[in-house]
């Protein structure tokens, strides 16, 4: 795969200088724009890669869980001469529609995992720091070995080998390890499989010790198949948060690229519906670029409906 922060190395040393430039000049004047020269110069015009999968009701989960559920919103109340309690919202009735969202768990689809997931005494979803918000993106792959071995672990060797090809991992980063397992999803027997690509305990060790990386991020919904997932019990027990459920990784460059990440806050949250973007350079072959048509949005040939069939509105 080519190096896009060799390719490209104005796009993100200038993204990266700019910001710099505006963390060390606090006490500027309230005009100072320099961190809308950073969007114009780097970023309007780069490639954005959604690594996130769609939540549904039938997505694979963990059969610890109960399974979710989707359906239109009813009126909890009586508004006189508008609802009575228990009416479904339409657009002919009321002008507008809601969905209520029987959630069974907060580890669902794309996540980001706090610490208090397993360990109550570090932070909760809400008390992540804002600073999570945009970091570089290093992306591992483990495809090759995986071919002869479907249990394979990342290992400390495989990412000395990446640092060979591509150099040091930055401080900070968010590395996630590429296996291609998602591109099975959404077969719900993927939650069932005993043996999953995986990341081992050294090389977690080596990526938080050693590279001093934010976190990591994996396809699969676990981390490790051992049975007491030691990766994942190392990770949280020792203040570190990871993402799971990882999709598009072979849309995005190994190196040279941006993540942007979101998640609600929720209050005392022991996990996230996380949203992945990566920012790649302009001339990346993958992804979308801005464009006119972000603002208005597009009006579609077929409205949204909900479909008792598959449990959830559809086109």
């Amino acid at each position: 795969m080519p190096i896009l922060g060799q390719r490209n190395p104005a796009i993100i040393a200038g993204l990266l200088a700019g910001l710099a430039i505006a963390a060390a000049s606090g006490a500027r004047a309230a005009d100072d724009k320099s961190l809308w020269s950073v969007y114009d110069e780097a970023l309007k015009g780069a490639k954005y890669v959604d690594l996130t999968h769609t939540i549904t009701p039938t997505i694979p989960v963990w059969a610890g869980f109960a399974p979710s559920t989707f359906g239109p919103a009813r009126a909890g109340v009586d508004i006189e001469g508008y609802v009575k309690k228990g009416d479904i919202y339409t657009y002919e009735t009321h002008g507008f529609e809601a969905t209520e969202y029987t959630l069974r768990t907060d580890q669902l689809g794309t996540q980001l995992d706090p610490p208090a997931h397993w360990a109550p005494e570090y932070a909760a979803i809400d008390e992540l720091p804002p600073t999570y918000a945009i970091r570089p993106l290093v992306v591992i792959s483990i495809v090759e070995q995986l071919k002869s071995n479907p249990n394979y672990a990342l290992s400390v060797a495989d990412i000395e080998a990446w640092e060979t090809e591509h150099g040091r991992i930055p401080e900070g980063s968010v590395v996630f390890v590429r296996s291609d397992w998602s591109k099975a999803w959404p077969d719900p027997a993927l939650a069932t499989l005993k043996e999953f690509p995986q990341v081992g305990l050294d090389a977690l060790k080596f990526l938080h010790n050693e590279r001093h990386i934010l976190f990591h991020g994996h396809e699969p919904l676990d981390t490790d198949s051992t049975p007491t997932l030691e990766g994942e019990y190392w990770l949280m027990h020792n203040g570190f948060a990871q993402a799971e459920g990882v999709a598009h990784l072979d849309a995005v460059p190994e190196t040279g690229a941006l993540v942007i990440i979101g998640y609600p806050k929720f209050g005392g949250g022991l996990g996230g519906y996380a949203r992945y973007i990566a920012i790649c350079p302009p001339d990346w072959p993958h992804g979308v670029a801005i464009s006119a048509q972000d603002a208005p949005l597009p009006k579609f040939d077929t409205p949204l409906h909900f479909d008792t069939a598959t449990g959830m509105r559809v086109r």
